[in-house]
């Protein structure tokens, strides 16, 4: 179950990350997505509402409960619907719900000595933060130069045009917020899923 989601979001390259105060401007945000071609997505918890969009998203989708920091927060996103946790941190109470509950994880790192912290874990997925800021592409090649065998999904103010570039760095898929909704209708939402689905079929 675990590798087969894992697998899931490699195959898809990309993983969008909605952030929302709103339950209702959430679950329309993933609608938007799901539309346009997207099969699994991230739904951060700001606040305890966002579990019942974890709730109505996974009806339709692979829904992965973002910002995970609690043991409490975990049982909870799983308990509404979601099939994968991810945190922002690495911490061993989550990794431990993760083997328990048979869940994948999705860890956070920045340093290579963490990411590589993560892996001797087993951590199936790590998450790159704050990309971007970290130095973007170069910064993912200088990593997995002396780790190819890291599974590793940058996000961090990734823009849309630039996820082909890090998917070529050797990411096994991106992480993408703002770029997807930021100041767009959700038609345009919907839109922007499509051409980038289109996109990443070819790599």
């Amino acid at each position: 179950m675990q590798e087969n989601l894992i697998k899931k979001i490699s195959k898809e390259k990309i993983y969008p990350i909605i952030r929302s105060q709103n339950a209702q401007n959430a679950i329309d945000t993933a609608n938007a997505l799901i539309e346009g071609g997207i099969k699994v997505l991230e739904i951060n918890i700001e606040n305890a509402s966002l579990y019942q969009a974890i709730h109505e998203v996974s009806k339709s989708a692979v829904v992965s409960a973002g910002g995970i920091i609690t043991a409490q927060q975990a049982i909870k996103a799983l308990d509404a619907g979601a099939e994968i946790i991810s945190s922002p941190i690495f911490q061993m109470n989550i990794v431990k719900i993760s083997k328990d509950k048979e869940i994948p994880l999705i860890a956070c790192a920045s340093t290579a000595n963490e990411a590589y912290n993560a892996w001797k874990t087993r951590v199936p997925l790590i998450k790159i933060f704050p990309a971007k800021a970290l130095g973007g592409v170069l910064y993912i090649e200088d990593l997995l130069r002396p780790m190819p065998f890291l599974n590793v999904m940058p996000s961090g103010n990734i823009l849309l045009e630039d996820v082909t570039d890090y998917i070529k760095a050797g990411c096994v898929a991106v992480g993408v917020g703002r770029s997807f909704y930021q100041n767009s209708s959700f038609t345009e939402i919907t839109q922007k899923a499509k051409k980038i689905v289109e996109q990443l079929k070819d790599l």
